[in-house]
């Protein structure tokens, strides 16, 4: 990097005094960063410092042993997680819970069954998936009342982004808690308040990428005589539509976490298990559900990548892996 303090010789004195004014501007962008930066990590130590004091001074204590549960939290052996995931019977069987996989088999005919951890994580799946079917819906129909290139009155925008402010205001699990006390415990107050939170999730996503999305197209069919409905079909939705389905699909995954998350304080499926898991020290059955979330958040990411590529088309995605 030059030397911000070299002189130039070489340059007009209108010249010195453009560039005695940059390094100045220069100079004095690196003191505010440094300021912000040390102000930064102040406002860490110092925060950290009131959490340690919060926990009775045991936080820094006992931070060498972060990873002893870990260590501790471990199956009899390796084949046990497979065995609770499939729910197979355990050579370490003891008439205890915490070794009987079979009994929570949930049986289709006489013979056939599905393991309990799959269909409990189907269920999750399930909230997941209608709850991102309910919420991409309306968050794909409100968001185009919201975008500042496709509607002119500001009443309307700001009505719909500040609905959508109040929907992604509260996380899914304190929606979850309000709904319980008229909807009850279980998947249904979980299918709300995930589609609750995902109408503003997404609509805020989605307004922004219609605001960016070429107008050309739009002007044209304007000329023509289009309708607003027409043009919204005609000269966006083909623009922002793998956009969308990205985000659609990211936001499934995230569903599925806060599906997890609200089932394990009553909205039943895969969560509920994994907290009774837990809170049992049953270390199979915990790594078993762990390995099962973290498959399906995979597969999830891999079929949104197919998804864009059918949308989108392979030459694009070839023409940026060349550039890259």
């Amino acid at each position: 990097m030059a030397n911000l303090a070299a002189p130039s010789p070489n340059l007009s004195p209108g010249g010195q005094a453009i560039l005695r004014h940059y390094r100045v501007q220069v100079l004095t962008r690196r003191l505010y960063s440094i300021l912000i930066v040390a102000s930064v990590l102040v406002a860490l130590a110092a925060a950290m410092s009131y959490a340690n004091a919060a926990n009775s001074g045991k936080f820094f204590e006992r931070l060498p042993y972060m990873f002893d549960f870990i260590k501790n939290f471990t199956p009899r052996d390796p084949l046990e997680i497979f065995r609770a995931m499939f729910d197979l019977p355990s050579p370490h069987f003891d008439g205890s819970a915490k070794y009987d996989y079979t009994s929570a088999r949930v049986y289709l005919t006489d013979g056939i069954y599905i393991p309990n951890f799959i269909y409990q994580l189907i269920i999750t799946v399930n909230v997941a998936i209608v709850s991102t079917i309910i919420g991409g819906t309306l968050a794909f129909c409100l968001c185009f009342f919201a975008a500042t290139n496709l509607v002119g009155s500001r009443a309307v925008r700001w009505f719909v982004r500040r609905t959508m402010e109040v929907l992604r205001a509260f996380p899914e699990i304190v929606i979850a808690g309000l709904l319980t006390a008229v909807l009850s415990i279980g998947p249904i107050a979980a299918i709300v308040a995930v589609s609750l939170h995902t109408i503003g999730a997404l609509g805020k996503l989605f307004f922004e990428v219609v605001e960016n999305a070429n107008m050309k197209p739009d002007e044209g069919l304007r000329s023509v005589g289009a309708g607003w409905l027409e043009r919204v079909r005609f000269a966006i939705v083909p623009q922002v539509l793998p956009n969308f389905v990205s985000y659609t699909l990211l936001r499934t995954e995230i569903n599925v976490r806060a599906s997890t998350i609200i089932g394990a304080v009553g909205g039943g499926g895969i969560g509920e298990v994994f907290r009774l898991s837990i809170g049992r020290d049953y270390a199979a059955q915990t790594y078993a559900i762990i390995i099962l979330l973290l498959a399906t958040i995979i597969l999830i990411d891999q079929l949104s990548v197919a998804l864009r590529r059918r949308l989108v088309g392979n030459q694009s995605f070839d023409a940026a892996r060349g550039a890259a």
